[in-house]
């Protein structure tokens, strides 16, 4: 079953091409988004969900003209990507149709939406889907990690990564630059980049030993200082950090 994404930002039209969707039998679910940002947010779920996740996204169906960033923005970030879901344009206007097949779109599909015509593009996108070679799934790029900013995807050095604070499901990376929020548990980073020299200090933070400047003992308390900003070390955690970093001096 297809899991689809409608992205429009004129509501009935949105409601509309939703409607068809969920009518159509080879179409498990479908969402919608009422801009791009949204979308953008919607996707870079689904990609942390994974393609057999329960966020997962395999078709977009966008419109092209909207505030911000629009439908052919969208898709050419959607390029970067290592396993972006497929992208089906939906649009009342023509002569866009060379840059949405340069952007290897599914179908273009002009509005107003028959019933038949968006049939065919769930065609299209359901032997795509299925006829596509496997993927192992893993970080498009070990040494970086996706955030967004301002409707944007960006990839931030994990080397530049002071530190990361859990806020429930997310967690907030630091950088000397500033602070980025990802739908990523902190456990999660902790597993994925132990061999990388991070390690949990706190159960709200994990800290990378290469940017601790110091460790500081007050009145049997443990804190370190990383890029200026002081952070408290948990018991259960002291002993284990001050032997990593004892370990690191001499080596």
């Amino acid at each position: 079953m297809l899991r689809a994404l409608a992205v429009d930002d004129e509501q009935p039209s949105l409601e509309e091409l939703l409607y068809l969707l969920n009518a159509d039998p080879r179409v498990g679910s479908a969402e919608g988004a009422s801009d791009a940002t949204e979308a953008l947010r919607r996707i870079n779920r689904a990609l942390e969900s994974g393609p057999g996740g329960p966020e997962a996204i395999d078709v977009v169906f966008l419109d092209i003209h909207m505030p911000g960033l629009d439908g052919l923005d969208l898709a050419r970030l959607l390029t970067g990507f290592a396993q972006p879901p497929l992208v089906v344009f939906v649009t009342a206007h023509e002569g866009f149709a060379v840059q949405a097949f340069d952007l290897k779109a599914v179908d273009y599909v002009l509005k107003p939406v028959r019933r038949e015509r968006l049939a065919e593009a769930v065609r299209r996108a359901v032997h795509l889907r299925d006829t596509a070679p496997l993927i192992p799934v893993h970080e498009p790029d070990p040494d970086h990690i996706s955030v967004e900013l301002g409707g944007v995807t960006r990839f931030v050095a994990v080397e530049d990564i002071t530190h990361a604070e859990a806020h429930g499901d997310y967690a907030r990376l630091y950088t000397a630059q500033g602070s980025h929020l990802v739908r990523i548990p902190l456990s999660t980073l902790e597993e994925r980049w132990r061999s990388r020299g991070f390690v949990r200090i706190h159960r709200r933070h994990l800290v990378a030993l290469r940017h601790i400047g110091e460790l500081r003992l007050d009145a049997g308390t443990v804190s370190v200082l990383v890029d200026s900003v002081e952070l408290q070390v948990s018991r259960r955690h002291a002993r284990e950090l001050r032997d990593l970093l004892l370990r690191r001096t001499t080596s």
